[in-house]
């Protein structure tokens, strides 16, 4: 049924698609990612790399998808839905990279927001060593965006980061490995003030800046990188885009809640209308 002649017929919303681990415990990964799409008014919609068995306190196991599995979810999706922006999180290993990179050739590729997860908030490693390679080759040249925190920056530079100077040579480093722009994440450093650097391809340098809250939350990287891959789908420029998605991940962590028994908090994703 065509809208044309179904006048009654709804037309197709943008969709955001994230290709991610799932979050049993619905604090990260797609649980976020979906919360995120809602609350920005987009569609999304799910490529599934891993299942996960963690709570507030550890990751207790994890499942790789398929390779098969992965690509089928993909295709089917491309194959039905209006896709304005993919966010790409947590791969795991280097079969899933490639296998994803094979299914991004076979579709028109709309903009990339790539969030290189490493490591769990609870420590546990996310993507194995034999995997930064493939990620540096295969994917990070698609991407529109990269957005990783310091460690993940430290792991796919191979170095330490410290120091401001530090932190801008990285993020020009980073963008050399072929992203069109990077956002590094200052989440990890000291002080009282959390300062997230973009860098582009233009030579445009912007600094986002909020004041740090005392609060261990889960799931703030893929929050944003859904934040922002939603605004992307609305049209939005990509660096107002950034400085968007993080005022929204800090009020998210600001009225942040901990249901499990652990000492990290997972993000009211819904904050804003919640206020309203």
């Amino acid at each position: 049924m065509s809208p044309e002649k179904h006048p009654h017929v709804i037309p197709r919303p943008p969709s955001v698609l994230s290709i991610a681990g799932s979050d049993s415990g619905g604090g990260a990964g797609i649980q976020a990612d979906l919360k995120t799409f809602a609350a920005h008014g987009v569609h999304g919609l799910t490529a599934i790399t891993a299942i996960t068995a963690q709570n507030t306190r550890t990751v207790a196991a994890v499942h790789a998808v398929p390779a098969s599995m992965l690509r089928a979810q993909i295709e089917t999706l491309f194959d039905d839905f209006d896709i304005r922006a993919i966010k790409i999180g947590m791969l795991g290993t280097r079969q899933t990279i490639a296998a994803l990179a094979a299914a991004l050739d076979r579709v028109d590729l709309p903009p990339v927001v790539l969030d290189p997860v490493m490591v769990a908030s609870s420590g546990a490693r996310l993507l194995r060593d034999d995997a930064i390679g493939a990620l540096r080759k295969r994917l990070i040249p698609r991407a529109a965006l990269l957005t990783p925190n310091l460690p993940e920056a430290e792991l796919l530079l191979a170095r330490r980061i410290s120091g401001r100077r530090a932190l801008d040579r990285a993020a020009d480093d980073l963008l050399a490995l072929g992203s069109t722009a990077v956002l590094l994440k200052g989440g990890h450093a000291a002080g009282a003030t959390v300062t997230d650097l973009f860098v582009d391809q233009s030579g445009h340098r912007l600094e986002i800046q909020h004041p740090r809250l005392r609060i261990e939350g889960h799931g703030t990287g893929c929050t944003l990188s859904a934040a922002i891959a939603a605004e992307l789908a609305a049209g939005t420029a990509l660096s107002k885009a950034v400085e968007r998605a993080a005022d929204y991940v800090h009020g998210a962590l600001r009225s942040a809640t901990r249901p499990g028994l652990g000492t990290v908090s997972i993000l009211n994703h819904g904050w804003r209308s919640r206020r309203a």
